[in-house]
């Protein structure tokens, strides 16, 4: 079985995005939920960013010792004395360092030639190796590079020393297909000399799809997030492919070592820390993953909640299913909550209290259970007063 390796970004990427941003301590609490979870590889900050970033990633180094804990640092020697000086405490230090690549890139941000990138790129894999075994490298947008340039300088690198080539979808261009064939092509060139990475963002809505693509094609470490936090339309969403590997694995037979039980529990963390959490119809950890109002999902759910569930609540953290009673609800579904909050109703009593159900439902968004305790007793009321 193909082991899938899984790389957080959630307090480097993901925190970079307006609204994410966290305190030392905040990273600290959240270090210990990612490791909890059983992330591969921890990417705690990009310490020449800033003295807070610095500060997280020796912090983390310092209290998860036996943690894989990586610092991003551009392909600039700065960058990457500072990245090693905050891992120095790390007992699996990883140094990420990244230039990019594309023609686009290079004329309008770096104003550089291929060969100044070329040799940034193998010079800082270069120095980088000096303080650490483990180095990464990224070529940034390589979605929009040239497939041939990008297989020198992936080579060329590797021939430096680094042990992981991640191949970022930096600005979420990519097609699954497109990207897969691009993992493909650069899993065959660089073969088992190093690990190939990928890194979606969700520009178009296709990060995890991507994702995905790209494990099928070879590709064997995963950058994530989450709740899916990051640049711009974020990041892709670690939840996500952990349980479409998990779900899908007639499909997908890899494996990760994420406890995804856990799962929940860090998305709810994550959001009391930053300024907002997942939207409520996101999939895995948003509010209404689990829930049902339609009567015909929940007449099914309630006889099988196979039914309409492809996974349990409980095997990504989540407490219970919920069945909403709106105005979509059917009779099944209100006569159990009826009963759950105590109340047997005879098919006469039921059809009253559905009838007097909708007609209120149609004008909120759902009933408290206090609002359908009344309108039982209303109709329970009334009927052992006609039967007096």
């Amino acid at each position: 079985m193909s082991r899938v390796y899984i790389f957080d970004t959630t307090l480097r990427d993901g925190e970079q995005s307006p609204g994410c941003s966290m305190t030392t301590p905040e990273k600290l609490k959240m270090a210990a939920a990612l490791a909890d979870l059983g992330v591969d590889v921890l990417e705690a900050g990009f310490p020449i960013a800033s003295d807070g970033d610095y500060e997280a990633v020796d912090a983390v180094s310092r209290q998860f010792h036996w943690l894989q804990v990586a610092a991003l640092a551009r392909a600039y020697t700065p960058d990457i004395e500072r990245a090693a000086k905050a891992l120095q405490h790390a007992r699996r230090p990883r140094i990420h360092t990244f230039i990019a690549t594309s023609d686009i890139h290079l004329q309008h941000k770096l104003r550089k030639t291929r060969q100044q990138v070329f040799d940034d790129a193998v010079a800082a894999v270069t120095l980088a190796r000096n303080y650490t075994d483990d180095v990464e490298f990224s070529a940034e947008d390589a979605t929009r590079t040239d497939p041939e340039y990008l297989e020198e300088i992936c080579l060329a690198v590797v021939e430096a020393g680094a042990r992981t080539v991640n191949l970022p979808d930096t600005v979420g261009y990519s097609i699954p297909e497109e990207y897969a064939a691009l993992i493909r092509r650069m899993v065959g060139v660089l073969g088992d000399r190093a690990t190939v990475s990928v890194h979606c963002h969700d520009d178009l809505g296709l990060a995890v799809a991507n994702s995905l693509a790209a494990i099928a094609a070879g590709a064997r470490q995963v950058e994530c997030t989450i709740n899916g936090i990051g640049e711009r339309a974020g990041n892709a969403a670690l939840e996500e492919i952990v349980m479409a590997l998990k779900t899908r694995h007639d499909r997908l037979p890899f494996e990760t070592k994420i406890h995804s039980e856990k799962l929940f529990p860090a998305s709810q963390l994550l959001t009391q820390f930053i300024t907002f959490g997942p939207q409520p119809n996101k999939s895995i950890v948003g509010e209404n993953a689990f829930s049902h109002e339609a009567g015909i999902h929940q007449d099914g759910y309630l006889k099988n909640p196979s039914t309409y569930e492809i996974m349990s609540p409980a095997s990504v953290g989540v407490p219970e299913s919920r069945i909403v009673l709106g105005k979509h609800s059917g009779r099944h579904a209100l006569k159990k909550r009826a009963e759950d909050l105590g109340f047997r109703l005879s098919k006469e009593e039921l059809d009253e209290v559905y009838h007097r159900f909708t007609h209120l439902a149609d004008n909120k968004k759902g009933l408290r259970n206090d609002e359908i305790i009344a309108l039982v007793e209303e109709v329970v009321g009334r009927a052992a007063a006609v039967g007096r």
